[in-house]
């Protein structure tokens, strides 16, 4: 217990730090980051596919059998995020892939709006950092290795999703420092989900079995429904094989990552 808190403390920090590399990107062109990020979107979509199908799902598989149980909560992940995903649309605060398309539209929108887009980005990352220290918190419940595979996965999700939500908090009015400011609490969100799990693993029997299929079907779509259908929009050929290879290196990262175990 005490070595699943320490690891899923780490973690959960970690991932909340992520939050901070915007400030990296403020030197760098839109044209040069939007390019470099494409790589990176097709890395993670490799990774978190590659966590689900080889990590996660495999793992729930080994500990209680292939049954219709393991299929519903795999489900209810992709329903979740689909319904989260809703929420945000709603709200007009969606941005696809890593968001630099949401940037233009926002440019475009009174000032006002841009703070209440702004705002609600704000919101709906703190619920999404939340269901991603739930997450790290259930696999470190079922192992070391697991919870290490899942935590880069997230990582990895989460350094161009953290990119442009900075991007979204400046074209929204905030300063630097106060954008700085509220992406950091908003990630934070990962430590009170990463200590819920491991408090309530103890306690509720399944519970880790669930996080890790909740997980699978969550990683299933963000890499299917957000990050690929935003590489297809690059029809270049030597630019599109790029993609693959780094799609392809994604998911031999979480191969590689079975020998840890």
């Amino acid at each position: 217990m005490a070595t699943e808190l320490l690891y899923t403390l780490g973690s959960v920090v970690l991932v909340s730090l992520i939050s901070l590399i915007g400030v990296v990107t403020l030197s760098i062109r839109d044209r040069t980051l939007r390019k470099f990020l494409l790589y990176f979107v097709s890395f993670s979509a490799g990774a978190l596919l590659g966590d689900a199908f080889i990590h996660l799902i495999p793992e729930a598989v080994e500990g209680v059998g292939f049954t219709v149980r393991v299929s519903a909560y795999i489900l209810l992940g992709i329903v979740v995020s689909f319904a989260v995903e809703k929420v945000i649309h709603w709200k007009h605060c969606h941005h696809p892939g890593f968001h630099m398309g949401a940037l233009k539209g926002l440019k475009a929108r009174g000032k006002e709006q841009k703070k209440t887009v702004a705002s609600m980005n704000l919101f709906g990352d703190g619920i999404h950092n939340f269901i991603d220290g739930l997450i790290i918190g259930g696999s470190y419940l079922v192992s070391i290795p697991l919870g290490i595979a899942t935590t880069l996965a997230v990582i990895f999700h989460e350094i161009p999703q953290e990119i442009g939500d900075f991007g979204v908090l400046l074209h929204g009015g905030f300063t630097k420092g106060r954008a700085i400011f509220f992406n950091f609490l908003s990630a934070l969100t990962a430590v009170a989900g990463g200590l819920i799990a491991i408090l309530l693993g103890s306690s509720i029997e399944g519970l880790s079995i669930f996080l890790v299929t909740f997980a699978a079907g969550s990683f299933i779509y963000i890499a299917s429904a957000n990050l690929l259908p935003e590489l297809h929009k690059e029809a270049h050929l030597g630019k599109s094989l790029a993609q693959l290879l780094f799609f392809i290196i994604g998911i031999g990262v979480m191969f590689a990552l079975l020998s840890v175990g």
